[in-house]
């Protein structure tokens, strides 16, 4: 029987759900994955990409060469430059800024064929070590309003290269739907004095229906109005607006989650493309309400979302998303995985 759920943390959206769309004949074959004859990112290409921004260099050595277990380097083609002074105006109705901001790529193995989850504990901590100290110094420019990180793994996912990688882009700019949870969860916490992330997780942990998996810091659960089959969240069970605030023990912690939830996604879904996405609060804004503390506006997390499917005419026309897998039925079915390997 179809559905329609609305998500807590965005009110104005809606979610579809339509189990029975599964059975849709579908006739488009997959897209083949992108081919490279000459990987920039591999050990001993350094000289391919732009310098260095960052590295772990476990045995030491200097910037730009081999030796390093993760390294950071500006885009070669980026979405937004960081040169320049930010330059808002009115173009007669319209409005605009220069394209000023940041588009960086953390390189997060030298092994072309290890993917995040196929790494050591301590590999995939150290590429949550490398988000953390590239938001740290972005943070500290005021022209910047907001970074994320984000993982695009396979051609449908929007990927161009194979090798194991993350972005990281910085806006002069909040994104709308930050600013809608923002909105949503001073609102909440004015009328109930509490957390809105901390009642959504709360809620979570309590039913287990949706519950991926968890440990002593951190939760991951398919949202109550996924918008698409197999959507995980994981987030923390404590307080905290900014990522880049997380100490090194709690950094192992989020690595053990994050390896396997995407264990569990690769293995029970064969290997998906997916998108992952890291949210953390905006920077440098003007407190809207003082009396509000940062860490009960929002609460920092990471957005997996399996590319099953498609967002069509539906979904860019009104903004709301068909999903034809309830969420239920997507955490039962993951939690049955086995993840070990």
């Amino acid at each position: 029987m179809p559905q329609l759920r609305r998500e807590p943390l965005f009110p104005k959206r809606w979610v579809v759900f339509a189990p029975e769309r599964k059975q849709r004949p579908i006739d488009y074959p997959p897209p083949p994955e992108p081919l490279s004859s000459i990987c920039p990112f591999m050990a001993g290409n350094e000289d391919l990409t732009p310098h260095e921004v960052f590295a772990i260099r476990p045995e030491g050595g200097p910037p730009d060469s081999p030796g390093w277990r993760v390294r950071v380097v500006p885009n070669r083609f980026p979405a937004l430059r960081i040169e320049g002074e930010l330059l808002p105006e009115g173009v007669g109705l319209y409005d605009q800024i220069n394209g000023i901001g940041a588009h960086e790529v953390i390189i997060e193995t030298p092994d072309p064929d290890q993917e995040l989850e196929d790494q050591p504990l301590g590999a995939v901590t150290d590429v949550l070590r490398a988000y953390r100290a590239r938001i740290i110094d972005l943070v500290q420019d005021v022209r910047f309003r907001y970074i994320f990180v984000f993982k695009n793994v396979g051609m449908l996912a929007g990927a161009s290269l194979r090798h194991p990688h993350s972005q990281l882009i910085a806006l002069p700019v909040v994104p709308r739907a930050i600013e809608e949870q923002l909105e949503t969860a001073r609102s909440h916490f004015e009328l109930k004095e509490r957390s809105l992330f901390s009642d959504v997780l709360q809620a979570e942990l309590k039913s287990g229906d949706r519950l991926v998996y968890e440990n002593s810091a951190f939760a991951s659960f398919c949202p109550w109005a996924s918008r698409f089959p197999f959507e995980t969240w994981i987030l923390p069970k404590f307080p905290a607006a900014y990522f880049h605030t997380l100490d090194d023990y709690h950094l192992g912690l989020l690595a053990e989650a994050l390896r396997h939830v995407l264990r569990r996604i690769r293995k029970g879904l064969r290997n998906p493309a997916y998108n992952m996405i890291l949210q953390t609060a905006p920077f440098h804004l003007p407190r809207v309400r003082e009396s509000i503390p940062p860490e009960m506006e929002f609460r920092w997390h990471i957005e997996i979302l399996p590319r099953l499917a498609q967002a069509a005419g539906f979904e860019y026309g009104t903004g709301f998303y068909i999903n034809t897998t309830f969420p239920e039925e997507a955490a039962a079915f993951l939690r049955r995985v086995r993840a070990e390997m």
